[in-house]
């Protein structure tokens, strides 16, 4: 049996066993989807949402992409971000990270790697933010884990610079945003930082004029 046919068997086993747990488990989920939480994390595959935090599917909507960035040209994520916010009307934003991350190690280097020094270039402006405190850390370990969270910091500030998240905190005082990082050696869950829904949180220089947001459909 080769790794692909045993995707194949392990989905039907995992589905068998849900069933037996709970016989109206899929029917309740293929009719209805009211998620609490918004996941922008990581691809990396180790670093699944809904068993890091012990969710069952149906919990956690996600989206996932290289070093958990929120790039305002990124239209896949600003897709997902108003679904979330706007339809399924969340009630927290989880940016999550994770130490080690190849992403942002490859965003320090100088090393040409293609189309992804497009996407790498947002994270080197975070450096590049930070400079002074990130070249004080001579272990390239550390450096790479302290922009790590850095860089989650500045993701949750960008969420904050979006028409989508400032008009729900105007309609409906949420969500939340929060930032976390994973470890990958102990499978533990570190918060960073949570930001309340109120516009004094956000740059002046970012903000929406209140009565033009009202209008947005």
């Amino acid at each position: 049996m080769n790794q692909y046919e045993k995707l194949l068997l392990q989905n039907k086993s995992w589905s068998e066993e849900m069933s037996e747990q709970d016989k109206n488990f899929f029917t309740r989920l293929a009719h209805q989807q009211k998620p609490k939480f918004l996941w922008i994390g990581c691809s990396d595959s180790r670093v699944p949402a809904n068993e890091i935090t012990g969710t069952d599917p149906g919990e956690i909507f996600v989206h996932r992409n290289i070093a958990n960035m929120v790039v305002h040209t990124d239209l896949n994520l600003l897709s997902v971000l108003q679904y979330a916010v706007e339809v399924l009307k969340v009630e927290h934003i989880i940016v999550c990270g994770h130490y080690g991350c190849g992403g942002v190690e490859a965003a320090i280097s100088h090393n040409n790697l293609g189309l992804i020094n497009k996407w790498l270039r947002n994270i080197k402006e975070v450096y590049l933010t930070y400079e002074q405190e990130l070249n004080q850390i001579e272990n390239h370990t550390e450096k790479v884990n302290r922009l790590v969270e850095l860089n989650i910091q500045e993701q949750c500030a960008d969420l904050l610079k979006t028409s989508i998240v400032q008009k729900a905190w105007l309609e409906r005082k949420g969500p939340h945003v929060h930032g976390w990082v994973y470890g990958l050696d102990n499978g533990l869950v570190k918060e960073l930082l949570t930001i309340e829904p109120d516009i004094e949180n956000i740059n002046p220089i970012f903000r929406y004029d209140e009565e033009q947001l009202k209008k947005l459909t």
